[in-house]
């Protein structure tokens, strides 16, 4: 069985990345997603298991300690991180997965896995940004700078990833990221099985 591929999905806060995931799980629902392990509480309208595992401190602390965990960070003193052993099991099961991570993450998670295509989701202009961050209606002006800040800082390090999707359309960035997943899947590297089992015939 042909490994996995583990996809990389980064873009500050306003790009639209979980819109746009949204609409690439609908065209491909073979694909897995990555749940985080965060400490926490659990906010209104969130489900255990959906997009967070939610732990104790000592819980996330106890998984750092063993190397459990791809990448992780704190946040006004909350943990936040990718845990290995999911990650593992559904490459080696042969199912490609997308792990949406910041910018720092991504990198931490590349150190560890060569293989991993990263993907940023780009606003199409930094007036757009701030227009979605403003039309939420949750953030005062103060909090909307510091994410046009923190957007600024995400977006001068999308250089580093293997691709740059627009998101000036969420169809068409779905489509975007969801070609470079199929197109993924014809690499030579993930093709091998194939090439034995034709040359075991001949």
């Amino acid at each position: 069985m042909n490994k996995g591929s583990l996809f990389i999905i980064s873009g500050p806060s306003g790009s639209g990345k979980d819109t746009v995931l949204k609409e690439v799980f609908k065209l491909l629902p073979d694909v897995a997603f990555s749940v985080s392990t965060i400490t926490r509480p659990m906010r209104v309208g969130e489900v255990e298991g959906e997009k967070y595992n939610f732990v104790s401190k000592e819980k996330f602390l106890s998984m750092l300690e063993n190397d459990e965990l791809l990448e992780f960070n704190e946040y006004i003193g909350n943990f936040y991180g990718t845990p290995r052993k999911p990650v593992d099991k559904a490459l080696a099961e042969g199912r490609d997965m997308i792990l949406e991570v910041d910018v720092n993450g991504a990198f931490k998670v590349k150190e560890k896995m060569k293989d991993a295509v990263s993907i940023f989701i780009m606003p199409p202009s930094f007036t757009e940004l701030k227009r979605r961050l403003s039309s939420r209606g949750t953030d005062d002006e103060a909090v909307i700078n510091k994410r046009m800040l923190e957007a600024l800082r995400e977006i001068e390090n999308a250089v580093n990833y293997d691709y740059i999707v627009v998101n000036d359309n969420i169809l068409a960035a779905a489509q975007d990221v969801e070609h470079i997943i199929l197109s993924s899947r014809l690499k030579t590297a993930r093709k091998k099985e194939i090439i034995n089992e034709v040359l075991e015939k001949c």
